[in-house]
């Protein structure tokens, strides 16, 4: 089964995402945009796992939601890596809570890596991906309108809880890809 560890979005930031979305196609650049209810903060890519190391996977969350407190993330910010001039994924960027959300990151990379599933080579950065670039067509009206961000986060609070982590089965299709939640793990109020 192919899988990953996120924070899911509540559904009206995930309609603020799809609303920045919607202004960047104005640019009429060649992006594949991710569908807002695929939308979501990748904590860990976990790619291919077996049922035992999935079995471990759950028992990894509960033990780090656990130790873990809820906390606010607030996105501010879009822009793209590797970086604005060469975009190849467009990003929503957090202020606050992206400490939290890296902390959290690294104790899955680290307590995962002992089951077998490598560690990812690039540091955590906590980013919502909305947008991977297809090629070059667009590519200088888009990198115009990110560098505008004044446009994307003005209008409304771009703010939420994260009070669990969810573990998703990821199916590629060609349609793009379905996620199914396996395995909610509550972070702590205490």
């Amino acid at each position: 089964m192919r899988a990953f560890i996120a924070i899911e979005l509540p559904n009206e930031i995930r309609d603020s995402l799809n609303g920045i979305q919607e202004k960047l196609k104005a640019c009429k650049a060649d992006v594949r945009w991710v569908a807002p209810e695929n939308i979501h903060l990748t904590l860990k890519f976990l790619g291919e796992v077996n049922e035992e190391q999935l079995s471990k996977v759950k028992a990894i969350m509960e033990t780090i939601a656990g130790q873990k407190k809820i906390f606010n993330i607030r996105l501010a910010s879009v822009g793209a890596f590797p970086n604005m001039n060469y975009p190849r994924v467009i990003w929503a960027g957090v202020d606050n809570g992206g400490k939290e959300a890296e902390e959290l990151a690294c104790a899955l990379e680290e307590k995962i890596e002992k089951i077998g599933i490598p560690k990812e080579e690039r540091a955590f950065s906590s980013h919502i991906t909305i947008g991977r670039i297809r090629s070059n067509l667009g590519k200088d009206r888009l990198t115009a309108g990110l560098k505008q961000p004044e446009n994307y986060f003005k209008d409304s609070v771009h703010e939420f809880s994260v009070n669990k982590l969810t573990l998703f089965k990821s199916t590629l299709t060609p349609k793009g890809p379905i996620y199914e939640i396996v395995k909610e793990a509550n972070l702590t109020t205490a």
